[in-house]
């Protein structure tokens, strides 16, 4: 364990394990025979760790399983579910990941079979065409895989949507595209000097992910165009039946995805809607001279109970400020390279029996504002209720090929992704740090 966190409230840290300096990013987890599996993609690293953490306050490591070796590879999504692990393959940026535009990787997805937990046996490998692979995904042990993948023909990610009902054999039944993705029905504009492809991308019409289903719909956050809402009832046939766009005002040029995840409540009528915190001018002096003050990137709850007008009505509090915070904000903190701000992944039960569903709770990794708990049971009135910011790493994880590190100025604990278990222990992983078990005492 790392010894006590630098600000908590209403937390308290009860494990931690370092991920062999490999570190993690989107996580997954399931029960089998009262022992519970923590599962985590990767960041910087190809690949897979599996972790007993049947007992959260000494989590064991199992092993890595290494992915396609490959300059350009990404690795950093991934899901557990009925027996299947799903986990996906794409590329990756070189603000963030010290790669080269260009560099090989292989795109799709590898399903698994874990009904041995500790021993993944490889069933079948989904491969994808297109500019960038597979990104998010949901899958939560039925027939479909729900994806943002790039398609040959298109323009960034789409959705599309596997069958695996045969799971060495998957196949893709489903896709929806946005007008402006289709290649051939549109006119490509020029490009100036000051072009830049990965804004660019962030500004247009692109599934970020996942595509969370309800019922007959499917929730999908498409970036510059907001919540997308799908009727799905004939899964073959996705069609448009709502749309919330909340950019302008919400996140401008230095956030990341403009719509980053739109997630359901399993029993209310209501989805949490998330912009991206900005990651760019942190790696860019030039980028953050000319873009100037971060936006506001936002949580908001949104009233669906009529999916064809989807209807904001709160937003989220700026995070608390602790006492003794060495900066005034969570926004101002001198050097480039401080680290990026606002919300990233939230806790997402995806009906999953080994996961906690709570309706009037959210769970939010803030990036360097740490992981953030909300109370929501008032929807027009979320209030924080507990916080964590981790330490300080105490190095850099990622260098570029030189050596140097890719991120200059203050090291500031920069938290990724989060998932809570149904005992009420919840994980987060860091962006150069290890894993962090927790309890909120509230």
């Amino acid at each position: 364990m790392v010894g006590k966190p630098a600000f908590a409230k209403n937390i308290e840290q009860i494990g931690y394990h370092d991920l062999d300096q490999k570190p993690g990013f989107q996580m997954a987890m399931q029960e089998v025979d009262g022992r519970y599996y923590l599962y985590s993609a990767t960041f910087k690293h190809p690949g897979w760790h599996i972790l007993d953490v049947t007992d959260p306050t000494t989590p064991e490591y199992v092993k890595f399983i290494p992915g396609p070796d490959l300059p350009g590879q990404g690795t950093p999504k991934i899901q557990v579910a009925g027996g299947l692990m799903v986990t996906a393959l794409g590329g990756t940026l070189p603000r963030l990941h010290g790669t080269e535009w260009g560099d090989p990787f292989e795109q799709g997805v590898i399903i698994w079979d874990v009904s041995d937990p500790v021993n993944p046996k490889e069933l079948s490998r989904w491969h994808c065409d297109g500019m960038g692979g597979v990104h998010r995904f949901y899958f939560d042990g039925g027939r479909y895989v729900h994806l943002s993948a790039t398609c040959k023909g298109f323009r960034n990610f789409i959705y599309r949507i596997l069958d695996i009902a045969d799971p060495r054999h998957p196949l893709e039944v489903g896709r929806w595209w946005y007008p402006d993705q289709w290649l051939a029905g549109q006119i490509e504009p020029p490009h100036g000097p000051d072009y830049d492809p990965e804004m660019a991308m962030l500004d247009s019409a692109v599934m970020h992910g996942p595509a969370y289903p309800k019922g007959d719909l499917v929730y999908v956050s498409y970036m510059g165009a907001g919540m997308v809402i799908l009727d799905i009832s004939d899964i073959t046939l996705p069609r448009l039946i709502g749309q919330l766009r909340h950019h302008p005002p919400f996140a401008g040029k230095l956030a990341g995805a403009r719509c980053h995840t739109v997630m359901p409540l399993s029993q209310r009528p209501y989805a949490v809607m998330t912009s991206e915190g900005e990651r760019y001018s942190v790696f860019n002096e030039e980028m953050t001279r000319r873009s100037g003050a971060q936006p506001l990137n936002f949580l908001g709850m949104v009233d669906i109970s009529d999916p064809t007008d989807p209807t904001l009505i709160s937003v989220f509090p700026y995070p608390e400020i602790p006492q003794g915070w060495p900066y005034k904000n969570f926004n101002e903190i001198p050097g480039v390279g401080a680290g990026p701000f606002g919300p990233h992944n939230i806790h997402e039960p995806h009906y999953h029996p080994a996961l906690e569903d709570r309706n009037d709770r959210i769970y939010c990794c803030y990036f360097h504002a740490g992981l953030r708990v909300y109370d929501i049971s008032d929807p027009y009135v979320p209030r924080e209720i507990a916080y964590f910011i981790p330490p300080d790493p105490p190095r850099w994880l990622f260098t570029d090929r030189q050596g140097n590190n890719i991120f200059p100025g203050p090291r500031l604990a920069t938290t990724e992704d989060v998932i809570v278990d149904n005992r009420g222990n919840i994980f987060i992983d860091t962006w150069h740090d290890g894993l962090y078990v927790l309890r909120c005492t509230v």
